[in-house]
């Protein structure tokens, strides 16, 4: 059971990342899904009620490494990695798909924080904290999308996940310039695609079977589900949107807004996909008026 980073961490620089990495803990979660329990990485930083931010698509924790500080003095603020992603184990014999991961962050929410909480989820991890919230209202007392999937179709590779094109299609995306470009069409100001901020992204493909449950992932569909069901979100709901969004655009904000029956909408300006990693200070003042409200 892998409960160790990989050792280039030694190689960041930046401080919020320096500072995130130290605080990542490896928690063994019991679940329904495999006989042993799964070793899951996650960050819990301050006190106070709790916050638990979910990253997005072949992503990890690090996502939020500039935005925890900006919380953490108000809140008890958790991030997670869900199960396939980020440093959380893959190497049991549980199954990659939405139904598995909603399931292991109910473990962990049910073993660790245990109180109704806010719950935040960016790009692919809004899908996933709109998955989680429809089948356990009891848990989420207030929601958070930042720049959310939910209406969007899933990854487009999911095309090419036929042997020997899955293979294939992991390589590309493995590759440091395609993960680059990603990068910086992810964000508005371009700068901050830094060499810490690539290593940020990467150190997680270093995991043991990435590969396969990247593939696994892909081939189960994700949330193209969701779109019939984001009506029937019960808690409030905190929209928070790039002005600059080029990987979602910005038309979702706006059905968010006309679907969800309890909701705010915030415009980051100047701002890509990524209003946590690009303006942390907008989305955590966005986040601690929507907890307080």
């Amino acid at each position: 059971m892998a409960t160790t980073l990989p050792a280039d961490v030694q190689h960041l620089t930046e401080d919020t990342s320096v500072a995130l990495a130290r605080h990542i803990q490896f928690a063994p979660i019991s679940t329904p899904l495999t006989q042993m329990p799964i070793a899951t990485s996650y960050v819990s930083v301050g006190v106070g009620k709790p916050i638990l931010l979910i990253h997005g698509f072949d992503s990890s924790i690090f996502e939020f490494r500039r935005l925890v500080p900006q919380l953490s003095s108000q809140a008890q603020v958790w991030a997670v990695d869900m199960l396939g992603f980020g440093f959380t184990d893959r190497t049991t014999a549980a199954p990659i798909t939405p139904a598995a991961i909603k399931q292991h962050l109910y473990s962990f929410w049910q073993q660790q924080i245990g109180q109704p909480m806010i719950l935040a989820g960016a790009s692919m991890g809004g899908a996933a904290a709109i998955d989680f919230t429809l089948d356990f209202p009891e848990a989420v007392e207030k929601l958070v999308l930042l720049d959310g999937a939910g209406f969007a179709a899933g990854p487009a590779m999911g095309k090419l996940m036929v042997p020997p094109l899955d293979s294939w299609a992991t390589s590309f995306l493995k590759n440091p310039g395609v993960r680059r470009r990603i990068s910086q069409q992810a964000y508005c100001d371009r700068t901050l695609v830094t060499p810490d901020a690539e290593l940020c992204a990467a150190l997680h493909l270093q995991m043991p079977r990435w590969k396969e449950a990247l593939i696994a992932f892909t081939k189960s569909g994700g949330y193209n589900f969701l779109g019939n069901y984001i009506q029937k979100i019960e808690p409030p709901t905190l929209i928070v949107w790039g002005e600059q969004d080029k990987i979602l655009g910005t038309k979702d904000a706006q059905r968010f807004q006309q679907t969800i029956p309890k909701n705010q909408l915030v415009w980051i300006e100047n701002c890509g996909h990524v209003p946590h990693l690009e303006k942390p200070r907008n989305t955590a003042q966005a986040i601690m008026s929507f907890f307080v409200g």
